[in-house]
């Protein structure tokens, strides 16, 4: 039977929020648990940089296919048993991995677990929109993606904290325990769906909506700033731990861990940007976060590990601003099939994930630090450049 939606004054509007949110942060986390281990790998497999880096890489490509696949099926089968299963299936794949002297078994691991994880992304927003008052939608929307970038902050930090103190090993039997553990009580606090209505579309009709959007010039431009703005910020904290490692820093991988809590100011400044796009106008203060971003890139090539740090905060903050209102500018672009527009604005986005773990590894190891940088910094500046010429001479 419908309903109006539940308000804050639910107690079942508290459940799903705290309880999407909490999937979302271990999603993040399990997708991101990674990143600092990566030098690790280096040396206990006898593996180049590039090849390491194929563990975030595989992870965002099976994801990418897990929102266009699993997207379809939750709109004809429901939301609750994909968060279940998208949970279920995180987890198993870490108790392999935790246990295997095989990296390629690891990579073949992380893309079946990336395909699993987009199942929590592809079903969380359809599932608040549906079950949520409209009145409250968007506060409970805010509310689940802001745990998405204290996700990846978890992920980052712990497993590069506890590979230190213990083993890498331990880091994912944690996050698998975690897993385990959020599973039991979603299942036994998640309210069921009741206001979902199974879809007729057909999967001929859901291709037709996604090459309507690709036709669009004004999304095509939006999907690509996307891409851009993660390839160059996955790129940064890609490879930001085999800087460091080295000397003249030599940092251990703990106190690398800790440089990834400047993901807080990307937690505070996605609905800061919200708001202030309000008052300037969204396309100035996306520029601004670009901006941000660049000059944050840029103050992490100086020598000073003071700087770099700095430079950090400054371009999570930078990159969160951009991408909460490039993600926001999806919905005023696209005129129909907003739900087809969102999803190609995710699948672009993790495509930006996908290049900037693996595809600058070669200009890493050529070129090194200072040659990433000068790369990433660019490309955001070339691409709104070439945006803004195309909005002027147009």
């Amino acid at each position: 039977m419908q309903h109006d939606g539940y308000t804050v004054r639910d107690i079942q509007f508290w459940k799903i929020v705290i309880g999407l949110g909490s999937a979302s942060i271990f999603i993040f986390a399990a997708m991101y648990s990674m990143q600092p281990l990566l030098p690790l790998f280096t040396k206990e497999f006898g593996i180049s940089v590039s090849y390491a880096s194929t563990a975030m890489s595989m992870t965002t490509i099976g994801l990418i296919v897990g929102l266009i696949v699993l997207g379809f099926f939750s709109d004809r089968n429901g939301r609750n048993v994909y968060i279940y299963l998208s949970l279920i299936g995180s987890v198993i794949p870490f108790l392999i991995i935790a246990n295997t002297d095989s990296f390629l078994l690891i990579v073949i691991l992380r893309f079946v677990q990336g395909f699993a994880l987009a199942g929590v992304p592809a079903a969380a927003l359809a599932y608040i929109s549906e079950e949520i008052h409209k009145q409250f939608t968007s506060v409970a929307t805010a509310l689940y993606i802001s745990s998405n970038g204290l996700g990846g902050m978890i992920g980052r930090f712990m497993t590069g904290f506890i590979a230190e103190q213990a083993s890498w090993q331990m880091s994912l039997y944690i996050l698998s325990i975690f897993g385990t553990v959020l599973v039991i009580i979603l299942l036994l606090t998640l309210p069921k769906s009741r206001n979902f209505v199974q879809s007729d579309t057909t999967f001929a009709k859901d291709i037709k909506g996604i090459v309507f959007h690709i036709k669009n010039p004004a999304l095509l431009i939006v999907f690509g700033l996307g891409i851009v703005l993660q390839l160059s910020f996955t790129g940064v904290w890609t490879y930001l731990p085999f800087h460091l490692i080295d000397p003249p820093y030599s940092l251990s991988l703990e106190t690398i861990s800790y440089l990834y809590l400047a993901y807080g100011f990307g937690v505070v400044g996605a609905p800061l940007a919200g708001w202030v796009s309000g008052k300037f106008g969204l396309r100035n203060v996306r520029l601004a976060g670009v901006v941000l971003l660049v000059i944050g890139i840029g103050m992490t090539a100086i020598s000073s590990l003071t700087m770099i740090i700095i430079g950090l905060c400054v371009i999570c903050l930078g990159f969160f601003t951009a991408h909460s209102l490039t993600a926001a500018s999806v919905s005023k672009e696209a005129t129909h099939h907003k739900g087809s527009a969102a999803s190609l604005y995710l699948v672009s986005y993790y495509i930006g994930v996908a290049m900037g773990s693996t595809l600058l590894s070669p200009l890493y190891e050529t070129i090194g630090w200072v040659g990433l940088i000068a790369c990433t910094a660019v490309l955001p500046i070339v691409y709104v450049g070439m945006i803004r010429y195309r909005a002027n001479s147009g």
